[in-house]
């Protein structure tokens, strides 16, 4: 929508126009590391074996296995990839049976 080479409106009011910061007009993303890449395909494959596993203990079995990974890099890439670890999560619509309401009954 943007013409960098219009004859008679700069590129700073076409962006002000659209409303659009000048920044993200001249953003260019950095594509993903190739290392990143291959990380995550190993991800992948340890989360296929074990989904159990979340970002610690996936971090932790990376380290085992003799790879120097940080735990937030793989939480990132985790979060990035949509995994998350697959295990019981609490029931809160469950009422807690020692709290709720007394039922008195009258006899007739």
């Amino acid at each position: 929508m943007i013409e960098p080479a219009h004859p008679r409106i700069a590129t700073a009011r076409q962006c002000r126009l659209l409303g659009l910061p000048r920044s993200t007009y001249y953003h260019r993303p950095q594509p993903t590391p190739t290392d990143d890449l291959a990380f995550m395909r190993q991800i992948d494959e340890v989360y296929l074996a074990h989904p159990e596993f979340g970002s610690r203990q996936m971090a932790r079995w990376f380290r085992r296995q003799g790879y120097g990974v940080n735990r937030k890099r793989v939480r990132r890439l985790m979060r990035w990839m949509g995994l998350e670890a697959i295990y019981q999560k609490p029931n809160l619509s469950r009422r807690h049976p020692g709290t709720g309401c007394i039922r008195i009954c009258y006899g007739s």
